[in-house]
């Protein structure tokens, strides 16, 4: 099993059971659910449900959501969880989303989890291409992409159809020769 994947900050494990309080804690802030793909109240047998499912599940499975916990290294306190999807009928492509407690915005923690689970995707599993469906309204998300190399590929409004009614996607890839290409350059540095 490749998890837990280490950055320097942080560590990207499997799901605990006894992750449930703080995963539910903000999974139900609504600023944290407003770009967010779950309707609100994030209720706790959901909750429970997922962590359960997530402490048991192996990655790279195709067509099913692998999330991992996103965890401090200095005090082991979980701040979120980012999560890829190996694409069933393409099994060297993935999607990644990813979900931080808002006390944990704007600290370089999303940028770093990114970072190693594109890693990860890329170096370890030897994935040719990873994309990200962003609501153009997330900055925050759109940044981070951003920062980790991931370019916009394709702008559509009112595309989906999300809490009663049609939202905007911003879609976003890297490439795997992206990729190594943006390794050369920052070796060391990122």
């Amino acid at each position: 099993m490749p998890f837990p994947l280490h950055t320097p900050r942080l560590i990207l494990r499997p799901f605990l059971e006894s992750d449930l309080e703080t995963f539910l804690s903000y999974r139900s802030d609504p600023e944290v659910a407003r770009y967010q793909g779950w309707t609100m109240p994030y209720t706790r047998e959901r909750a429970e449900e997922l962590v359960s499912k997530m402490a048991k599940a192996a990655p790279c499975t195709p067509d099913e959501w692998y999330e991992a916990a996103i965890v401090r290294l200095d005090n082991g306190e979980m701040i979120g969880d980012c999560a890829f999807y190996i694409l069933g009928n393409d099994p060297r492509q993935a999607e990644i989303g990813l979900t931080l407690a808002r006390h944990a915005w704007q600290h370089g923690f999303g940028k770093e989890a990114t970072h190693r689970l594109v890693e990860y995707l890329f170096d370890e599993l030897d994935l040719h291409r990873v994309r990200a469906n962003v609501d153009p309204a997330n900055v925050g998300a759109i940044r981070v992409l951003e920062q980790t190399g991931f370019r916009l590929e394709g702008e559509f409004l009112e595309s989906l159809w999300f809490n009663g009614r049609y939202i905007d996607e911003v879609w976003f890839a890297l490439l795997a020769r992206e990729w190594q290409v943006i390794k050369k350059n920052h070796q060391g540095s990122l």
